[in-house]
């Protein structure tokens, strides 16, 4: 073997030995690097497990037997006996459609009222700021102070809304005790609390958009509704999508002000499907069928948020192909 074929085999077991030795020191450094990381989780992640996983798991069990709050039936399993009670159990399936008759009521009205309010305070207009305070504050008032001004103002004789009427002379509203005007009452306070939310997003979609773009399309002719129909509200769909489907979301857990407000009534005309749950688990003390209704309404949420987001999806592909 000659000296040069001697010199390049050591050269080349030298740099097999560095590269080695490299990757070694880089493993090393990923491995310290990962655990670091998974000690920083560490704590949110026993957190996550211990009061979301667990109860998830621990409730899905519950369905299964004929559980009580006291933890009586723990034993005594029934299958599927609870899921099939449910599908002939007619005060559920009034308390779902009462909440799909919030959301397909409230939704719309949330997702445009709350694009009308952020166009006029998007314009140059005096005290703007003071405006979206106005606009953003009930929304960060609590559920409990929120029905409890609104049950004020719908109060027969002296409520704010019914006491002006009876000075004008007109008869008043029985806003809280009409099975056909309770929901009304609902829509109305709930429209006044949660609109904020909706609001301030959508302004800060309309604060991303350029000014250039409007100068241009003024510069081309067009009016304050031409550019609010061609430029702002298409360049606002991400936004609007996103808003819905999060209405749409918090719509159907509907149960605080109606709790706090109607207490389900008149007649169960106010009832949600979250408000018979409780009403099924912390007063008839049957927690393992309260538990399979929260499993079946939980499907039907994950469904609905599934379904509207490849919608959206779909709109969003469709548009880039345009």
């Amino acid at each position: 073997m000659s000296e040069m074929s001697l010199k390049e085999e050591l050269q080349t077991a030298t740099s097999t030995s560095r590269n080695q030795d490299l990757v070694r020191t880089n493993n090393r450094k990923r491995w310290r690097t990962d655990l670091t990381g998974w000690l920083f989780v560490l704590p949110f992640l026993l957190i996550f497990i211990i009061f979301l996983v667990w109860p998830v798991i621990f409730g899905f069990r519950m369905s299964f037997f004929n559980w009580t709050i006291g933890g009586n039936g723990s034993s005594h399993f029934l299958g599927l006996a609870n899921y099939q009670e449910l599908m002939g159990d007619g005060a559920f399936w009034k308390a779902l459609g009462v909440t799909l008759i919030f959301t397909v009521i409230s939704t719309p009205i949330l997702v445009v009222l709350a694009l009308g309010l952020a166009l006029l305070v998007n314009r140059a207009i005096p005290a703007q700021a003071l405006f979206r305070t106005i606009f953003f504050a009930p929304f960060i008032l609590p559920v409990s102070v929120v029905t409890l001004i609104w049950s004020w103002i719908y109060q027969p004789g002296f409520g704010l809304i019914d006491g002006t009427l009876t000075n004008l002379g007109l008869s008043e509203i029985q806003w809280l005790t009409d099975p056909t005007i309770a929901m009304i009452a609902v829509i109305i306070l709930t429209i006044w609390w949660t609109v904020g939310f909706n609001f301030v997003v959508y302004l800060a979609g309309m604060q991303q958009i350029s000014p250039e773009l409007y100068e241009a399309a003024s510069i081309d002719g067009a009016g304050t509704w031409a550019r609010i129909r061609y430029l702002t509200i298409p360049l606002l769909n991400r936004f609007t999508s996103l808003i819905v489907i999060l209405q749409v979301i918090a719509s159907l857990q509907l149960f605080t002000q109606t709790y706090l407000l109607t207490s389900g009534g008149p007649n169960y005309s106010t009832r949600s499907v979250i408000h018979y749950i409780y009403d099924t688990g912390f007063t008839s003390f049957r927690l393992g069928y309260a538990s399979a209704m929260s499993y079946v309404f939980f499907v039907i949420i994950l469904v609905v948020a599934v379904s509207q987001f490849a919608l959206v999806s779909r709109q969003s592909r469709k548009g880039r192909n345009a």
